[in-house]
């Protein structure tokens, strides 16, 4: 994967950063793996706005990607690396030997053609999927799951990946892509790697067009509101609008979230490294 910086032949383009999609080796996803993905518009199921800068953008087919790779001991082929436009990451369709189709997140590395396989006794191999128990410790991997057999949930995006440091009796400890480090069940799945598409994160839009046709329209600051609009609206001239808040009063910029008491900070080791 790679990026390109196009010529500043228009201003859109001046300052605009895109992918090659070099590793993509098909255009048209799998027919019986993708279904019509309705675009809400932000709105909920009496029409109300509900979500504020949303709408717009193009339409998609939502690809069914399996994140708990339970076909255990099946060896499949990579049949194709795809664009999947729900997802920072690459996808990969899988032909298992008994005839069945699946789409997986392309870790970095992976070539069509290659066999792939899940299970305690497959190979730590990139885009084989292991239990923690079975994974080597100081191993790159991704595609986490945080109860066994739930289906993956952590490290999913592009160019992340996560390393299993150690083991502390029927738990695994991995630090995450946050820096986090943490507590996982051994019986847990992951997928060794990391996930492809990695130059992702230095992309460029190059103009708004872009975001709306990812379904983002304009965003208004509070700051510039009135007071009925926003709690830091108002005021004469440019003025700061007080402590950074949502709409509704919620505080931003530093505002902890987390429930103090919350059930798996016992599994928490060390906070992530963000300031």
């Amino acid at each position: 994967m790679a990026v390109r910086k196009l010529r500043p032949v228009t201003p859109g383009q001046r300052h605009k950063i895109i992918g090659t999609f070099e590793e993509i080796t098909a255009s048209v996803p799998e027919k019986s793996l993708v279904y019509g993905k309705r675009s809400t518009g932000g709105r909920n199921n009496q029409g109300h706005r509900t979500m504020r800068y949303r709408g717009g953008g193009h339409k998609r087919k939502f690809r069914f990607i399996d994140f708990k790779r339970e076909k255990d001991g099946i060896p499949a082929v990579v049949k194709s690396i795809e664009y999947d436009p729900n997802r920072s990451a690459r996808i990969a369709l899988l032909y298992y030997v008994d005839g069945e189709k699946r789409y997986i997140i392309a870790p970095n590395g992976l070539k069509v053609g290659v066999t792939v396989m899940s299970g305690e006794n497959a190979a730590p191999e990139v885009g084989n999927t292991l239990p923690l128990s079975k994974i080597p410790v100081g191993t790159i991997i991704h595609n986490l799951e945080l109860r066994p057999g739930q289906g993956a949930i952590l490290v999913r995006s592009a160019g992340n990946f996560a390393q299993l440091t150690s083991r502390e009796g029927k738990y695994c400890v991995v630090k995450l892509p946050s820096g986090e480090i943490r507590q996982i069940l051994s019986a847990c799945k992951a997928t060794i790697g990391s996930v492809g598409n990695s130059d992702h994160a230095l992309e460029r839009s190059g103009k708004a067009g872009r975001s709306r046709w990812l379904g983002r329209r304009p965003h208004n600051r509070g700051v510039v509101m009135n007071p009925v609009d926003h709690p830091m609206g108002g005021g004469e001239g440019r003025q700061s609008g007080g402590h950074p808040r949502s709409r509704t009063g919620l505080y931003a910029k530093g505002l902890k979230t987390r429930r103090p008491k919350k059930h798996s900070d016992k599994y928490i080791l060390e906070r992530s490294n963000k300031k």
